[in-house]
């Protein structure tokens, strides 16, 4: 067992808005992701795992320009994934960091990176088990520039449709698979 916090303040300053955003956010998704798990026992999934790893999802946010958020970084938001995969797999948290690289959308595959270019290492990043893509689908519903409102399915499903069909059915099937 890990403790994720202690994790956390290795990398951000202490009472700043940027670690009140990411702590708030990544609690947000913790507690619905283990809301899902307690209403699915059928489903093995590891909920150890999933409290550690939706409370380090994001960790990689400060390293990015995203200034709502009040991170000041050099990289684009997109990167965050696989930038704080990076941080864990230093940590020696293998399988947390691949949560990290994993959730961004529904994932992104290697056709979507080459595809449209994107600045990220030439690799499948789809989330792959199920506590994965938990955590990704639970992602979906908090925002870190509007931290008090969870967003509704059909604000996700929305939000999706810009990237395609594809993004929408698979946030569709999880929607079934965790709440159906």
């Amino acid at each position: 067992m890990i403790n994720p916090i202690e994790i956390i303040e290795k990398y951000y300053t202490i009472d700043s808005d940027t670690i009140y955003i990411l702590l708030i956010h990544s609690e947000q998704v913790r507690n619905k992701a283990l809301e899902i798990t307690d209403k699915h026992p059928y489903l093995q999934l590891d909920t150890e795992f999933i409290a550690e790893a939706a409370m380090l999802h994001d960790i990689g946010i400060f390293m990015c320009n995203a200034p709502r958020i009040h991170c000041y970084g050099t990289h684009k938001y997109i990167e965050h994934g696989y930038l704080g995969a990076e941080i864990l797999r230093k940590e020696g948290l293998h399988r947390h960091a691949l949560v990290c690289e994993r959730h961004t959308g529904v994932g992104i595959s290697l056709e979507m990176i080459i595809k449209n270019k994107l600045p990220l290492p030439k690799r499948d990043m789809m989330p792959l088990l199920l506590e994965e893509q938990l955590i990704c689908y639970a992602d979906k519903f908090f925002s870190k520039t509007e931290l008090c409102l969870p967003h509704s399915v059909n604000q996700i499903r929305s939000y999706l449709r810009r990237y395609g069909k594809s993004e929408v059915a698979k946030f569709d099937e999880w929607h079934y698979l965790f709440e159906g």
